[in-house]
């Protein structure tokens, strides 16, 4: 294979890197340099499946289409690079005769339509969530009412005061679920639109959880000065980015199997212009970025696919709606969470578009 021929690589938008028939890497075009952040100049001649943790497997499949001379799709290559974030591909490998040019490998990043991907199963399950719990909490507020009315009137009745003890307790666990009906019916209320400041609303946020967590939680703030002011509902938006932050907050105090750190639990909130994301399969040309992360012990897996759904909680104790109230919120203003958790580091990702 000629340099001209390689120049013409050079001028494509897809991915194509050139191996020997040693896996050793001939040639990379700029996208691919771009897709792997890697520099062709100081990596000619080397392995290139060694260039990635995962890349055992994936030599193994090189090696037999160079060998067997016949090329193979994977269409859900998955490579992570040390210290970087796995990247989802699209991979057509094809054996050719040039040179000292033995394999030509395309890729295309296929992130992004798993992301609409996710997003759209997401908006799905939470219509069927908001519909489901609608219907229950209109069950449960009905006879709510007859059976606190009813200790009420029976309270009346008692001659004797210490019963009343008991007709309390009624009555005070009728407002309890009362209260709880109250807030799973909350997000049905549509979002009042006005301008909005995110940092005035991470600071709103930042305030209530020192006062309510005065020890062992440090609040550390990352904010981009230069985001624009975003049109939205301010209370709505302070109650998700307090949702979120106050179940970090729970979760790092509650020293889970002692993998909170010795030195104190650490937030951090951290703001970002983003650039040409889609969202609920609109493209928009900037976007808001907000990252919600912790030093804690991390979301169980058993229930980190389903951490958005109501009643789901990883605390004992825990009522589940606070991040079913939150994704709410967020997706109200056309807007998408995302998590990612091991122990040790959790993420939430919060995306709103700018006008």
């Amino acid at each position: 294979m000629s340099p001209a021929t390689f120049s013409g690589l050079d001028l494509l938008t897809t991915a194509v890197v050139v191996l020997d028939d040693s896996l050793r890497l001939v040639h990379m075009n700029p996208a691919a340099e771009i897709l792997f952040a890697l520099s062709r100049r100081n990596l000619r001649g080397q392995a290139f499946p060694e260039l990635f943790v995962d890349g055992a497997a994936f030599a193994d499949k090189l090696a037999a289409a160079q060998r067997d001379t016949r090329g193979f799709v994977d269409p859900d290559l998955v490579l992570s690079r040390p210290g970087h974030e796995p990247v989802h591909l699209n991979c057509v490998a094809t054996p050719i005769d040039a040179g000292e040019a033995a394999l030509l490998i395309e890729f295309r990043h296929i992130e992004q339509q798993l992301r609409i991907e996710r997003e759209a199963l997401r908006i799905t399950q939470h219509e069927a969530n908001r519909e489901l719990i609608r219907n229950l909490a209109h069950e449960i507020k009905n006879p709510l009412g007859g059976l606190r009315g009813s200790a009420q009137l029976l309270e009346r009745e008692l001659e004797r005061p210490e019963l009343r003890e008991y007709t309390q307790v009624i009555i005070k666990e009728a407002d309890r679920l009362q209260a709880l009906m109250d807030r799973l019916l909350t997000p049905n209320r549509p979002p009042h639109d006005g301008t909005v400041n995110i940092h005035e609303v991470c600071e709103r946020v930042r305030s209530l959880i020192l006062a309510e967590f005065p020890s062992g939680i440090r609040i550390e703030r990352d904010y981009d000065a230069s985001l624009p002011e975003l049109r939205g509902d301010r209370e709505q938006l302070i109650q998700a980015v307090l949702n979120i932050v106050r179940n970090a907050a729970q979760a790092l105090l509650a020293n889970t199997q002692g993998r909170v750190p010795s030195g104190g639990g650490v937030i951090e909130l951290r703001t970002r212009v983003a650039r040409q994301v889609t969202l609920a399969k609109t493209r928009h040309k900037l976007a808001l970025e907000l990252q919600v992360t912790d030093n804690g012990p991390g979301i169980e897996p058993s229930i980190r696919d389903r951490i958005f759904y109501p009643l789901v909680s990883g605390r004992e104790g825990g009522s589940g709606l606070g991040l079913t109230l939150a994704q709410a919120f967020v997706q109200y203003h056309r807007g998408v969470i995302e998590v990612e958790s091991e122990p040790g580091r959790t993420s939430f990702r919060i995306v709103l578009p700018l006008p």
